[in-house]
């Protein structure tokens, strides 16, 4: 009986022996994993590392954007003492509304939450008070806060960030991917009461790239102070440049005014945030009438020095009549429709061209379509189908009514003619990281020959007499630009107002093109509010500046004329002859600066140097002393002005050498 009793106990020992067995074998062998984990999910607290956001860097290294290390302050609501008591010690140190901050920690205590965050950013000695407390609800992280070491500066292009550093606007949220980067992962290990006894790295966080762009802070510096100059001396509610490379598409500097400090927070609908250089299109005018006489050269037997009907200053079309500011003009040379901005002449060209050619070259210098800059607020202007054209839209289109475009657009459309006839594709980024990135391949739309006319016949808008685009001159440098004042249409009244777009878009030098530049002023008034006196100057300013910082050789003798107005010196400053290309069609505007007052053709006539070689060319320009700016080499092809044209003193010839 005992005997048997002794092995039943021992059968029960041994069986529970093998059941313990069995189970630390389980734990430690066959489980062992899960419950690791198990336990790390009570012992161990995961603490996101944010990654550091990628650095903005100008062309040259200029720091632009950067993120700097900050903190943040947090609580654990289920183990807080006191709600009332956290509330008014939270809300003294942290300078934090005392209710507000009471009824937040209500309802994360209410919903049971273990983590709420409590104030961003806080300053270094916000941070040491509170660990001074040594509360073990109160916790301080490390966080980042994006900076603009420059202020102001390039605000537009680069945008801003929320409060998590997610880009919302420019450079920084076209950007995202590139520059947020990947969070890594902290464990803590705590004890029974949460405290932290230590930490280890389960994942490093990977730093966003890092962006070099086009930009060049120094011409985005002086394009930003002429501009803002501009607007306010002419009263004008916004304004906008573009200053880009035409031969790689590289933007320079992009400025748009009012401007604003992205270090500070904005409402989302505060009207200093848009970009008026992508964002907003506008009625071009008269810059506009480059694209209808280079698709005239493109399409027709036109030259530039094909004579024009201007039809007395008067174009009659179905419906209404087009007028110029220069009563009674009659035939002139098609590049002088250029340079004296002639609506009728430029309707006239038109005519020629026809309404589908004309289409067609608007829609392939890229109007009517985004140009795809890293910029996701671009706008892609306004180009109505042609389905939708009516009787006379070709004729508004001629001289830049019924389009809407970007000054961007403007920028991209001016750098076809001066890189030799390409479209090239305007882009912010240089480079992520170290490696160079990518740019879509040019595409040629105009043939090279009618691209070197044009620039000739934009460079007569800047050195004749009669030009609009005097005020763009620049000391040893050749220039080719068009000036714009196209009235703002009211779309209440449905009538246009007397306020104006003030355009000036240019280059230099004309031998070897290195900078666009294009000036917009939304909003001019009266007499002085047209493209020639408000934007040509700033131009001037910007291109300037810009081509010195460049270190782009002179192509001028510094001693060159620049006054070729015989007149008075206040006589530059009366209206703009631009004045005509705004649509006041149906009245004569005769309150510019009358032609008599321009200084005769007092030179010699102009020889034809067709045919002939640079030597011979150089040897007898010299010998009746004129000035030939000669381009490329072999015989010369192309000559302005053409031969038996009278020359103004001053005035240059440009001479196109062909192999």
């Amino acid at each position: 009986m005992g005997q048997r009793r002794l092995l039943t106990l021992a059968g029960i020992a041994a069986f529970w022996a093998a059941v313990v067995l069995y189970h630390l074998i389980s734990l430690q062998v066959f489980h062992h994993r899960y419950y690791v984990q198990l336990a790390r999910q009570h012992q161990e607290v995961p603490i996101e590392v944010p990654a550091p956001r990628g650095t903005l860097f100008d062309r040259n290294g200029q720091t632009l954007a950067m993120s700097v290390p900050t903190e943040s302050v947090y609580v654990n609501p289920l183990k807080l003492p006191d709600l009332g008591m956290a509330a008014d010690l939270l809300g003294r140190v942290l300078h934090l509304d005392r209710a507000q901050l009471f009824a937040t920690l209500k309802q994360a205590y209410d919903d049971h939450r273990g983590y709420l965050l409590i104030k961003h950013r806080v300053d270094f000695q916000e941070a040491e008070n509170l660990r001074g407390l040594a509360f073990d609800w109160i916790g301080v992280q490390h966080e980042s806060q994006r900076h603009y070491p420059k202020g102001d500066l390039a605000a537009h292009v680069l945008g801003g960030v929320d409060f998590s550093e997610t880009g919302t606007s420019g450079v920084e949220r076209a950007l995202e991917q590139d520059l947020h980067g990947v969070p890594g992962e902290m464990r803590l290990v705590t004890d029974v009461k949460g405290r932290g006894i230590e930490s280890q790295l389960a994942k490093p966080a990977r730093p966003g790239a890092a962006i070099t762009l086009t930009i060049d802070e120094r011409i985005q510096f002086v394009a930003e102070r002429e501009l803002e100059a501009a607007v306010i001396e002419h009263h004008a509610f916004a304004g906008s440049l573009v200053a880009m490379n035409p031969q790689n598409g590289e933007v320079l500097a992009m400025a748009s005014y009012p401007t604003y400090d992205p270090n500070q927070a904005l409402q989302g609908n505060d009207p200093r945030r848009i970009n008026h250089a992508v964002s907003l299109p506008f009625e071009p005018g008269s810059v506009f009438k480059v694209i209808t006489l280079s698709a005239a050269l493109e399409t027709t037997d036109l030259k530039p020095d094909s004579p024009i009907n201007c039809h007395g200053g008067a174009f009659t079309l179905p419906g209404r009549v087009i007028h110029d500011s220069h009563a009674g003009l009659g035939i002139i040379p098609m590049a002088d429709v250029l340079a004296r901005s002639s609506n009728s002449g430029a309707v006239e060209i038109g005519s020629h061209v026809g309404p589908e050619n004309l289409y067609k070259y608007v829609r392939r210098f890229g109007f009517g379509q985004k140009t795809g800059i890293e910029l996701k607020e671009e706008n892609r202007g306004r180009v109505w189908p042609f389905n939708r054209w009516r009787k006379t839209s070709w004729a508004s289109v001629s001289m830049g009514q019924e389009v809407g475009v970007t000054t961007l657009q403007l920028a991209q459309a001016a750098a076809v003619v001066a890189n030799g006839g390409f479209l090239i594709h305007p882009h912010l980024v240089l480079k992520k990281n170290d490696k160079p990135v990518p740019v879509a391949p040019p595409v040629r739309i105009l043939q090279p020959d009618n691209a070197i006319l044009m620039r000739s016949m934009m460079e007569g808008v800047v050195v004749l007499p009669y030009g609009t685009g005097r005020r763009a001159r620049l000391d040893g440098y050749s220039v080719g630009g068009k000036t714009g004042s196209a009235q703002i249409f009211d779309t209440q009244t449905k009538h246009y107002t007397h306020s104006y777009n003030g355009t000036f878009m240019g280059f230099a030098p004309l031998t070897n093109p290195a900078l666009v530049v294009v000036v917009t002023l939304n909003g001019t008034h009266g007499e002085g509010g047209f493209g020639g006196v408000v934007a040509a100057p700033v131009f001037h300013a910007v291109a300037s500046e810009a081509l010195r910082v460049m270190e782009v050789p002179r192509d001028l003798p510094d001693d060159k004329p620049h006054t070729l107005v015989a007149v008075a010196a206040n006589m530059d400053d009366l209206a703009d002859p631009d004045r005509a290309d705004t649509d006041n069609v149906l009245a004569d505007d005769d309150d510019d600066a009358p032609d008599a007052q321009v200084a005769a053709p007092s030179g010699p006539t102009v020889p034809n140097f067709k045919g002939m070689n640079m030597r011979a060319v150089l040897a007898q320009a010299a010998e009746m002393g004129i000035t030939v700016l000669p381009a490329g080499s072999g015989i010369a092809r192309v000559q302005n002005p053409p031969a038996g044209t009278p020359l103004y003193e001053g005035e240059r010839i440009r001479v196109q050498f062909v192999r």
